[in-house]
């Protein structure tokens, strides 16, 4: 089946479209990767939509205008994907859509929302479309995030000794070795704030580390930041935006002397490689494949390499054939296909659910177009090969 993928992070950059031929056979799911497509939010809509993020106000009109416009933006990016990537021949679109707001309290989820109307893509595409995956496993006492996990623990099942999957997005995150998953804390989310205040929005994020790699760490900084309960509480968890925005650095800033933009930099991103190495070790992984925009960050790369040490190795996912900057688009194409299927998207060990459930809801495609024909399966897939590149074991 030819599925495509939609997904925007909580950087909220651009909005990646990869495809994927997926076929399930027994207990093993292959990928094919297609392609991936990434196009920018028109920079209007960026910067609306970064104006309605928590901790500003905003209306329900302005919501209502961002879910709209956001559903379209998705839609067009599907539709060039069908185009370029499948020929006009793919079966269903799997849409993330745009987190604004992951309730958080006292440790637990109670509610997500996530825009980008899925109605948009399927009038566009003439496809049906799963969207909305996260609310079902928060309904289910779960933390929702990351979702990713049931796909990174099929996709290293079997490799050698203890790998973990790490992606680093606006929000860093890990799948451990016996499948427990949570996010660590910020991994671009303080970075690109602390470069777009310095440079007048000028610039989006550190491009190749080369602020971070001409500043030195403020360690008095580095302890305030560190302090961060959020480090501290189990697993599994979950945060974003809603704690580690632009405001929260103003006030961790306000306690010491104007500091060089270039040592901000410098000591957010040894922040990103201690909390992230110290998640790692927590959960003796030896070896950690990672994944997302972060691991384009040569600074970053670096400062998490020497935090690991020489016990546990680095790699990024394209060196296991998945490509690093579409991983988590392939990943809800996966989701996408499980829904479809009637399978579990989830795994309770890492999201702390009560039980594991089929995610998302489905918006049908153009009138009396069928549904792609489901693949009989009575349990869903234990393993994930990425076009033949595979770890054996079960």
């Amino acid at each position: 089946m030819r599925v495509i993928g939609l997904m925007s992070g909580t950087s909220y950059d651009a909005i990646d479209a990869a495809a994927a031929d997926l076929d399930l056979d027994g207990d093993c799911l292959t990928l094919t990767p297609l392609g991936l497509i990434s196009r920018g939010y028109d920079e209007g809509l960026r910067s609306r939509l970064a104006a309605a993020l928590p901790p500003a106000d905003t209306t329900l009109a302005e919501v209502c205008r961002l879910d709209t416009e956001i559903g379209r933006a998705f839609a067009a990016a599907a539709v060039e994907a069908d185009r370029e990537l499948c020929d006009g021949q793919a079966e269903l679109v799997a849409s993330h859509g745009q987190t604004v707001y992951h309730w958080v309290a006292d440790g637990q989820v109670h509610g997500t929302l996530q825009i980008g109307r899925p109605a948009w893509i399927a009038e566009a595409t003439g496809l049906p479309v799963v969207a909305d995956f996260r609310p079902r496993d928060i309904a289910a006492g779960g933390q929702g995030a990351p979702l990713v996990s049931l796909v990174d623990r099929m996709w290293l099942r079997g490799r050698p000794g203890a790998p973990a999957a790490l992606n680093l997005g606006g929000i860093a995150n890990i799948t451990a070795p016996d499948g427990t998953a949570f996010d660590t804390g910020p991994a671009n989310a303080l970075l690109d704030a602390a470069v777009s205040e310095a440079t007048d929005g000028r610039l989006a994020y550190d491009a190749d580390g080369d602020l971070a790699a001409r500043g030195a760490v403020h360690e008095p900084l580095l302890a305030r930041l560190l302090a961060e309960p959020y480090y501290a509480l189990p697993a599994p968890k979950t945060t974003g935006k809603e704690l580690f925005h632009l405001p929260y650095l103003r006030t961790a800033l306000r306690e010491f002397e104007a500091l060089a933009p270039e040592d901000v930099v410098a000591t957010l991103t040894l922040l990103t490689a201690r909390t992230v190495a110290d998640a790692v070790r927590s959960v003796r992984a030896t070896e950690v494949i990672a994944s997302g925009g972060g691991t384009r960050n040569p600074a970053l790369m670096a400062a998490l390499r020497a935090e690991l040490g020489g016990g546990v190795a680095l790699r990024t996912s394209d060196e296991l054939g998945m490509p690093s900057a579409a991983k988590e688009a392939y990943a809800f194409a996966v989701l996408g296909f499980l829904t479809l299927h009637g399978l579990p998207g989830t795994d309770p060990v890492s999201t702390g659910a009560r039980h594991a459930s089929v995610l998302g809801s489905l918006t049908p495609g153009r009138p009396g177009a069928p549904w792609p024909r489901p693949v009989r399966a009575s349990e869903g897939p234990v393993r994930l090969v990425v076009d033949g590149v595979g770890h054996g074991g079960r």
